[in-house]
C-alpha cells in the first residue's frame, strides 16, 4: 500500500513537471519578446512617446541598413548616415517601391547594431510598426522619427559606441493575400 502510494506521488510529480514545462515552452516566446522590448536586449529599440528633456554632450552616427527578403520590392533610407547629439530628435525618410503587378503587404523586422545600443534607441514614429501594403508600382516615402537616449553617456559599458547601425529588413506579412489556382488557371486571390 506505502510503495503504490510513493509511486502516486512520483507519478503526480513527474505530470506536474511536465505540465509545466509544457506551459514554460509556449511562454517562453511571448516572454523572450516581453523581455527585448523592454531592455533592449539583442539590438530590440524602445518605442517612446516623446523626446527626453535633456540632451547629450557627444555625437552619435546613426547608419541605416535597408533590405528586402522575399517581397517584390526596392526599399532605400534617404541616406546612409546622420550625426546627432543624444536626445535630439531626427526623421529619416525611407522609399519603399512595390516593383511587381499585384498588391502586396510586407511587415519590417528591425534592430540596432551593437546590441547593448537597443536600450537606448527610441522610436517615435514608425512605419515599422504596422504592415505596410502597397500596391502594383507603387512607391511612397515612410519616416522613422527617432532619438538616442542621453542616458547612453551615462552608462559605462555602452557610452563608448560613437556610431549605431539601425537596420530594417521587409518580409513578406503573415496577412499577405496569396493567389491560389482556379480552374481557368488564372490566378484569384484568396481573401
Amino acid at each position: 500500500m506505502a510503495n503504490t502510494r510513493s509511486h502516486r506521488l512520483v507519478a503526480g510529480l513527474a505530470g506536474g513537471f511536465a505540465l509545466t514545462m509544457l506551459g514554460a515552452s509556449f511562454a517562453a516566446v511571448p516572454l523572450y519578446d516581453w523581455f527585448c522590448r523592454t531592455t533592449g536586449f539583442g539590438g530590440t529599440t524602445m518605442v517612446a512617446k516623446e523626446a527626453p528633456a535633456t540632451q547629450g554632450t557627444r555625437p552619435v552616427t546613426v547608419r541605416f541598413d535597408a533590405n528586402v527578403n522575399g517581397l517584390p520590392w526596392r526599399f532605400d533610407a534617404e541616406t546612409t548616415s546622420v550625426s546627432l547629439i543624444p536626445g535630439e530628435v531626427k526623421t529619416v525618410f525611407y522609399r519603399l517601391t512595390n516593383v511587381s503587378d499585384r498588391e502586396t503587404v510586407g511587415v519590417a523586422n528591425y534592430g540596432v547594431a551593437p546590441d547593448l545600443a537597443g536600450g537606448y534607441f527610441s522610436k517615435i514614429q514608425c512605419f515599422c510598426f504596422t504592415d505596410q501594403v502597397l500596391k502594383p508600382g507603387e512607391s511612397r516615402e515612410e519616416a522613422v522619427v527617432f532619438f538616442v537616449d542621453p542616458l547612453i553617456e551615462r552608462d559605462t559599458d555602452a557610452r563608448h559606441i560613437r556610431t549605431i547601425t539601425l537596420s530594417y529588413t521587409f518580409f513578406p506579412s503573415k496577412t499577405q493575400q496569396k493567389p491560389v489556382a482556379s480552374a481557368s488557371g488564372k490566378n484569384i486571390v484568396a481573401q
